[in-house]
């Protein structure tokens, strides 16, 4: 496929309005939606700006390449931006982008549209392309000049390069979505290895399947490999080679430096134990908080999924799963038990088993999903369930050090016996024996001292449990926050969920009535953005305020914070409790205590940040 076929004449801009990152982004998602391309254009855009907290896709070289592959995408579409003044996109060498190529690839995008997407991404490291796009005067010039370029060739036909003598590199690249830094890594660093008659081969991971891929006497020829990806990379093939690990975004600006790197052997030999490729650029994305990440997420769709199910059956009658009670119903108590006896007896061993699997990899998951089970079953519980899976996980990995001597002849039974026996036996015996019980007690104790808690100091803590759900907007803070609240429905005790729902529907709420009552504070595309936060907010998605914080942290941030903290206080001072642990203004109706009073306590939260938006933001000139 052409990438003519994905680049039309209706979606060329060639008089870019915005100077700005997220207004360049409206103006070209407008622009998607205009022709027909998308679906639901704030969930598109809502993946787009996924894609750049991940990391920026302004490439350099006065080019930005956003994109995302998501069901929200119609038909598969290019977006091409102008900026003659340029775009303060947040680049990777710190220049304003000219040339902004949005990528609208489908959920489910074949192959052909993949690899046109995949050779836009590559033509984009011309110089000579950029500057003939640069100097076009008319969109038909534009779809002239990538006509001209764009050759239809095999991925295997150009990624090696052989040469009869000297070093040998091989390298991987991979993007979170697959879809433009994987091949522009890949492209730049087998452009540079011709520049220096080096032999190289690259495997692309990209969203279409791994592509060239290196075989085993590829690695065992290898002078050196490179690593440039941001997400799971299989990564044990590489024991005993040099290895160079680096995000993608460095093979794309640096390919020189990696490649010489890589011919001088100036890299640490690859031990092996581990699957993927730990992303050190991303900051706090390491080490424990990784771990305990994986297992949260793994985790959250039994804990949505079943809780919205026990909201609804709470729909029937607050005791209508109960055969004893005259409002029982059969329906309800089968919705309660698929959510509550089932979603919810889950939620704990998968938690466990998907924290102890990103430490150790799979051999992790057996033994923590034992223990996690063992803590629920226990009355351990929640923090029963955290201790198990990093438990379980170091075990694993003390195991695969202690049988690292064995003869390669047993390299097989490893994992479907040594580890799994091993794991499952230590950490169920050291639950059994040691941990189940202090940990019960301490849950004990913990809802004790929450039950013995009065008024102020229960404000106190939902002052701090709301604050924290804005801070970060589903960071490390957020996350800490929700999960305790998991924690506390778990163990029975419901009001510190509700002032932590209370303050995560608040930032998007908040900003959206800013929106509409001072609308001299925002720019038309923040208005229009601020009419979906309404449904965010509705919906506890409080990463809808994302945008509006990147944009004016110093403004924005407290006064959500503020907001947050005073509805969290409030459902406290109410004595609002939460049995769903999701599900917004669809599971209000539902709280212990009045549902009129935890409503009241969302709004003026709401309408605080509001108020301290209009007061702290100046007005904007469009």
């Amino acid at each position: 496929m052409k990438i003519t076929s994905l680049l039309t004449k209706d979606t060329i801009h060639l008089q870019l309005a915005s100077t700005e990152k997220e207004a360049v982004i409206d103006e070209l998602v407008h622009v998607l939606d205009k022709a027909d391309k998308l679906t639901d254009p704030t969930a598109f855009k809502k993946e787009i700006m996924r894609r750049e907290e991940q990391s920026t896709t302004g490439i350099g070289e006065g080019v930005a390449i956003p994109h995302a592959k998501t069901s929200a995408v119609k038909t598969p579409a290019i977006a091409f931006g102008r900026s003659v003044n340029g775009v303060n996109y947040d680049s990777l060498d710190g220049q304003p982008a000219h040339l902004v190529f949005m990528i609208a690839a489908t959920a489910n995008a074949n192959n052909t549209h993949l690899e046109a997407l995949a050779r836009l991404s590559k033509l984009l490291m011309k110089q000579e392309i950029r500057s003939r796009l640069l100097s076009a005067k008319t969109a038909d010039e534009i779809l002239s000049i990538i006509e001209s370029y764009d050759v239809d060739e095999k991925e295997a036909d150009k990624e090696e390069v052989e040469t009869k003598t000297g070093p040998y590199i091989v390298a991987v690249t991979a993007c979170p979505t697959g879809i433009a830094h994987t091949y522009m890594a890949a492209d730049a660093l087998t452009e540079k290895g011709k520049e220096k008659n080096l032999s190289i081969k690259v495997e692309t991971n990209g969203s279409d399947g791994k592509k060239n891929v290196l075989t085993p006497e590829d690695i065992e020829r290898a002078t050196a490999v490179i690593v440039a990806a941001d997400t799971k990379v299989e990564m044990d093939r590489f024991k005993g080679k040099h290895v160079i690990e680096v995000p993608v975004s460095e093979a794309i600006r640096k390919p020189d430096t990696l490649l010489e790197k890589a011919v001088k052997q100036q890299a640490p030999i690859y031990q092996g134990g581990k699957d993927e490729k730990e992303e050190h650029q991303q900051g706090p994305k390491t080490g424990i908080y990784k771990h305990l990440m994986n297992g949260v997420s793994n985790m959250l769709p039994f804990v949505v999924g079943g809780g919205i199910l026990i909201a609804i059956s709470f729909m029937f009658g607050i005791h209508s799963s109960d055969p004893n009670d005259p409002s029982y119903n059969e329906f309800a108590a089968a919705l309660m038990s698929i959510g509550g006896g089932n979603a919810f007896t889950l939620m704990v061993p998968v938690l466990a088993g998907f924290i102890a699997m990103s430490i150790a990899d799979r051999p992790g998951l057996a033994p923590g999903m034992v223990g996690g089970l063992m803590a629920a079953q226990g009355g351990a519980g929640f923090l029963g369930g955290l201790i198990a899976g990093f438990l379980a996980g170091y075990i694993v990995v003390g195991l695969k050090k202690l049988f690292s001597g064995l003869p390669q002849s047993l390299e097989g039974i490893k994992p479907v016996l040594i580890y799994p026996f091993f794991g499952i036996a230590i950490t169920g015996l050291i639950m059994y024996f040691i941990l189940i019980d202090p940990v019960k007690s301490f849950n004990v104790f913990l809802i004790d001292w929450l039950d013995g808690l009065g008024t102020g100091n229960l404000v106190l803590l939902g002052l701090l449990l709301g604050g924290m759900m804005a801070v970060d907007m589903g960071g490390p803070i957020n996350k800490a926050a929700y999960t305790f609240g998991i924690a506390m429905i778990e163990a029975g005790q419901f009001m510190p969920h509700a002032a932590i729902m209370a303050g995560g529907m608040v930032p998007p709420l908040g900003i959206a009535i800013a929106t509409v009552l001072f609308k001299n504070r925002f720019t038309k595309s923040e208005r229009d953005a601020g009419i979906s936060n309404f449904i965010m907010g509705a919906s506890f998605i409080t990463e809808g305020a994302i945008p509006f914080a990147a944009g004016d942290p110093l403004r924005v941030i407290p006064s959500i914070i503020i907001g947050s903290a005073t509805a969290g206080a409030l459902s406290m001072l109410f004595g609002i409790g939460l049995m769903a642990p999701h599900g917004g203004i669809f599971v209000i109706p539902f709280v212990e205590g009045n549902a009129w009073l935890y409503v009241l306590a969302i709004l003026i939260g709401s309408f605080i940040t509001a108020l301290l938006l209009g007061l702290l933001k100046r007005p904007v000139k469009e």
